[in-house]
């Protein structure tokens, strides 16, 4: 997704739960300029920032799966590999590429 998507999302929802930026800002421990930055997309904003308005709004959780090495095929196919080369062992997800 990109961060300009992102932050227009976190503005509809900051919206849609009648918050002002201020309100959002001081329950972050942020500046109002922070919030703002962050749903205006702006890529030097701190990941801290839009992850903190994620949490705020209830939707931290569809951001978890984010990067999961589960769903990355580039992970599943590395891991067929070590499968097919080591058929005794699991191919569990590690660390070890």
């Amino acid at each position: 997704m990109d961060l300009k998507r992102l932050g227009a999302n976190l503005r509809t929802a900051r919206l849609a739960r009648n918050l002002s930026l201020e309100h959002v800002a001081a329950q972050l421990g942020v500046g109002r300029r922070a919030v703002a930055t962050a749903e205006g997309g702006k890529p030097g904003t701190a990941i801290g920032v839009y992850w903190g308005l994620l949490w705020m709004y209830g939707l931290l959780a569809q951001a978890v799966p984010l990067a999961d090495p589960g769903s990355d095929e580039v992970v599943r196919r590395n891991i067929a590999a070590r499968r097919r080369a080591h058929p005794s062992r699991k191919g569990d997800l590690d660390n070890d590429f």
